[in-house]
């Protein structure tokens, strides 16, 4: 199996604390149900969604070195839906457990930062807390930007 598809694979097994479930991009739900939340979801590249830090990865970049390692630069978004934005009292009914689920998250990502050495460096995190749209539905969560380098 190739690079990108191991990572892709170690990631979607990540175990975090707290959450229901976790999708890989060949098992991502059209739908998803209160029985699937939270729910962690691995999107190859990027949602197409706006940033809050208005920054975009150019999806692969090559980082080739003669003589040297070839490798490959790849950002891949891994959402965090707690909860749907109809349910509760709104965003301070549901930011206390986002907040608690990245921790978790974090706290298992520290535990395999290479995700099982299928990357050639510990993945660069950026966190996005709040609303997160799926499938053209929304929800309380997190969209989680890695960029990772992989070997080939």
């Amino acid at each position: 199996m190739p690079a990108f598809s191991n990572a892709l694979t170690a990631l979607a097994a990540l175990s975090v604390s707290g959450v229901a479930r976790n999708a890989a991009p060949d098992a991502l739900p059209l739908t998803i149900t209160r029985a699937h939340l939270p729910i962690l979801l691995v999107i190859p590249g990027d949602t197409g969604e706006r940033s809050l830090f208005n920054s975009r990865s150019e999806g692969f970049t090559a980082a080739a070195f003669p003589g040297g390692a070839r490798t490959l630069v790849v950002q891949v978004t891994h959402l965090l839906l707690v909860a749907s934005r109809d349910d509760g009292l709104g965003a301070r009914s549901h930011l206390p457990r986002v907040i608690a689920l990245l921790d978790a998250y974090f706290a298992a990502l520290s535990l395999n930062p290479t995700l099982s050495g299928t990357l050639c460096e510990p993945a660069r995190v950026t966190v996005e807390p709040g609303s997160v749209v799926y499938s053209g539905a929304a929800y309380h969560g997190a969209t989680l930007r890695h960029l990772w380098v992989l070997g080939y």
